[in-house]
């Protein structure tokens, strides 16, 4: 069975990849600002970190769902935030907002969440969309140095994730205890794929194609 991937989150890609999933990669064209913007002036206040997680997963899913053509497979979206003393944090992109972050959350503990959401865009399939929110929490060295850091930021690697951090890569080492599933970390809880996966009638081994 084929899964398609609604993100060019080069993480997302890797675990699938190591969970035996060669997936069909379909990159969504959601404007996420203005998705989150637009559920909170409907609401008429804030998402909470794991309500737009699951917002943009979904968002991501359902617009490659609807605007890609001769899918026969099922459709999943992803979307990763960390939140740090109720305050939720995506990407930073620039290399002082990264550090400006990292210095914050040295020593500290917070919540990584992400977000998943499938859909069956199977060809005589049900149409069904499951979605579930995975958190983890992280705590990072207190011992980090001023010079690790601005090296870490120097690399480029956390200017492109949530959270400002990995712990698959150059980030692993300053990341001192995980409570919870790792993978939901990297961007996408592998347990709750397969969770998602039973709520819809698939077995994950149907999946694997590498």
């Amino acid at each position: 069975m084929r899964l398609y991937l609604a993100s060019t989150s080069p993480a997302r890609l890797t675990l699938l990849r190591a969970a035996g999933i060669e997936p069909v990669v379909i990159p969504s064209a959601v404007d996420e600002p203005a998705a989150v913007a637009a559920a909170e002036s409907e609401r008429g206040s804030a998402l909470s970190a794991p309500e737009m997680v699951l917002l943009l997963a979904r968002a991501k899913a359902e617009d490659v769902a609807t605007t890609a053509s001769d899918l026969d497979g099922l459709v999943l979206g992803g979307d990763s935030a960390f939140e740090l003393d109720g305050i939720i944090y995506g990407k930073p992109h620039e290399p002082h907002v990264a550090r400006a972050r990292w210095l914050l959350q040295r020593g500290r503990t917070g919540l990584l969440h992400s977000g998943s959401w499938l859909i069956d865009a199977r060809r005589g399939g049900t149409g069904r969309a499951v979605g579930e929110v995975a958190t983890a929490t992280v705590s990072f060295a207190a011992d980090i140095r001023d010079d690790e850091i601005d090296a870490y930021i120097a690399t480029g690697e956390p200017l492109a994730v949530a959270g400002a951090f990995t712990i698959d890569s150059l980030g692993g080492p300053f990341v001192e205890r995980i409570e919870g599933d790792p993978s939901t970390v990297v961007g996408l809880s592998l347990p709750t794929l397969r969770q998602l996966l039973h709520r819809l009638d698939v077995a994950l081994p149907s999946l694997w194609n590498r």
